[in-house]
């Protein structure tokens, strides 16, 4: 499982703006990230359409968004990572501050 937090620079709600963009580029026809569960407005599920596995968004403290990653897979899971830092760059890279990983393990897997 990976832990991110992504921090916005100052005065900036990301959440909302990430699940509004994700939403206009699926009813477009095109992406990659699915919207997937009960539609709450302080937190979204998402799935890839190639890669086990999802991607939880949720608002974190002082605006940062709150991101696991989790699959049953481990190569899917990196390659989940990759793909969503990638989409994040791409569309919301000016808007961010930081982004922090952190890498947790199962208590079997090395």
């Amino acid at each position: 499982m990976k832990l991110l937090q992504i921090v916005p620079l100052k005065g900036k709600r990301l959440l909302g703006d990430m699940v509004k963009k994700q939403a206009d580029i699926r009813k477009s026809g095109r992406g990659t990230f699915s919207r997937v569960g009960a539609r709450r407005r302080t937190a979204a599920r998402w799935t890839h359409v190639r890669y086990k596995g999802a991607i939880k968004l949720k608002e974190g403290s002082s605006d940062a968004v709150d991101v696991e990653i989790r699959s049953p897979e481990h190569g899917d899971e990196a390659r989940l990572l990759s793909s969503f830092l990638g989409w994040l760059d791409r569309h919301f890279g000016d808007q961010v501050s930081s982004v922090t990983i952190q890498y947790l393990r199962p208590a079997g897997r090395r």
